[in-house]
């Protein structure tokens, strides 16, 4: 049997370490017959963060950010957040990112152990039982199209949400959603459990990758395999469109996640309804759409993570006029911007039918028109002109009640 390893680097890293280089690599050498690794990160919590992920000989094994101290990637199985397979001999790497170190220093260990002798996971949560789902909205379609709930945003335990992949579907299913684009932080090790649950739970389960750094955040959803998020941001989305995904620039205008990333070519689909947009009468994401460029496709994001601590999932909701519920015709919608987005699933509600909006549950807003001209909204479903370009609701109180293209 192979001979058991231990590796260990430990130090302190500096404030002027995470400014001139903020992504470290920690080599360590993985011998033939190797059945599992494990990686085990020490620091005080209370005065910084460290992330944590993995490169193998091959490539990338996975990531899990600062939501984890220790991983394992073994025969069979490997931490959420990483691809399971067996660990292949050679150098590998440890990723750490020095994501916040104070002025005093950090001081950390990193501590390496291999075995050839097989492990078994952790005990796993049972899959929750299928919900009933709340009767669908009832919609018009459009040429044979319907209109579909959902949400572009969401996490897991592998990155740093606290459901599993079956837990979120079941919730997401129970809210009347009928897709769901699951985009955990730099990872897609998510990705191979999204068709059998989508299929158990009866929704649309996109595979997704929130790309992630200190300097903004994008989604690329498609089963696009994984995106680098070590390159510039041009290589994110050349990475998408050359894969047949879609990529969105999240929460734009966010605290410390804010876009400040320079892209060459500007996308159109943006984030511009996150959760975090509490008051709706600021007018930051809207202005910053319309200077990104004028036919931004508007996507709406409830970045769940767990539950009491943020929003449910469809809050805001994302609705696409698509062929069917199959994974492929929602992305298909989205890319081709038949998307609109409102507070809820049960919401005063913006559609586009052709050249017409029909504005539902909206009695006393107002329908504000591309050019910034408003007409008041009367009657629980009113049909209105339709113009080319942006449209929303908003109240009296000019807070943005729904969007639509």
């Amino acid at each position: 049997m192979t001979p058991a390893t231990d590796t260990v680097h430990r130090g302190r890293w500096t404030l002027a370490d995470r400014l001139e280089q903020p992504l470290r690599e920690l080599p360590f050498d993985v011998p033939p017959g190797t059945a599992a690794l494990t990686v085990e990160l020490s620091y005080e919590r209370e005065a910084g963060v460290l992330d944590l992920g993995c490169l193998g000989p091959a490539g990338y094994r996975g990531w899990s950010g600062g939501a984890r101290d220790h991983y394992t990637v073994a025969v069979g199985w490997a931490t959420p957040g990483y691809l399971p397979g067996e660990p292949e001999p050679g150098e590998w790497r440890v990723l750490l990112r020095l994501h916040r170190v104070p002025p005093t220093g950090l001081e950390y260990q990193v501590r390496i152990t291999t075995t050839g002798r097989r492990t078994a996971p952790p005990d796993a949560p049972a899959d929750p039982p299928v919900p009933r789902r709340p009767d669908r909205r009832p919609l018009p379609g459009v040429d044979g199209l319907r209109w579909l709930a959902g949400d572009c945003h969401s996490h897991t335990v592998h990155s740093d949400g606290a459901l599993t992949p079956a837990e979120l579907a079941a919730l997401a299913a129970a809210q009347g959603l009928d897709f769901l684009a699951v985009t955990d932080h730099n990872t897609v090790s998510h990705h191979p459990h999204l068709p059998g649950l989508g299929a158990r739970y009866g929704i649309a389960l996109l595979p997704g990758q929130e790309v992630t750094t200190d300097t903004g955040h994008a989604n690329v959803i498609g089963d696009v395999g994984w995106v680098d998020f070590r390159r510039p941001a041009d290589h994110w989305l050349a990475h998408a469109r050359r894969h047949g995904g879609l990529f969105s620039i999240n929460h734009p205008v966010a605290t410390d996640c804010a876009w400040r990333n320079a892209l060459t070519d500007r996308p159109r689909h943006v984030e511009v309804w996150h959760s975090g947009w509490s008051d709706r009468r600021f007018g930051a994401p809207l202005a910053w759409s319309a200077a990104w460029r004028p036919d931004v496709v508007a996507l709406g994001g409830s970045d769940f993570h767990r539950l009491g601590a943020d929003a449910l999932p469809g809050r805001p909701t994302t609705w696409v006029l698509a062929e069917d519920e199959a994974p492929e015709a929602v992305l298909a919608a989205l890319a081709a911007g038949r998307v609109a987005v409102s507070a809820g699933p049960r919401a005063p509600l913006l559609l586009r039918l052709g050249d017409e909006l029909l504005a539902l549950d909206a009695e006393g807003t107002a329908l504000v028109r591309p050019d910034g001209s408003r007409l008041a909204v009367h009657g629980d479903r009113a049909l209105l002109p339709a113009e080319p370009g942006p449209h929303r609701l908003e109240s009296h109180e000019n807070e943005v009640l729904a969007l639509a293209r």
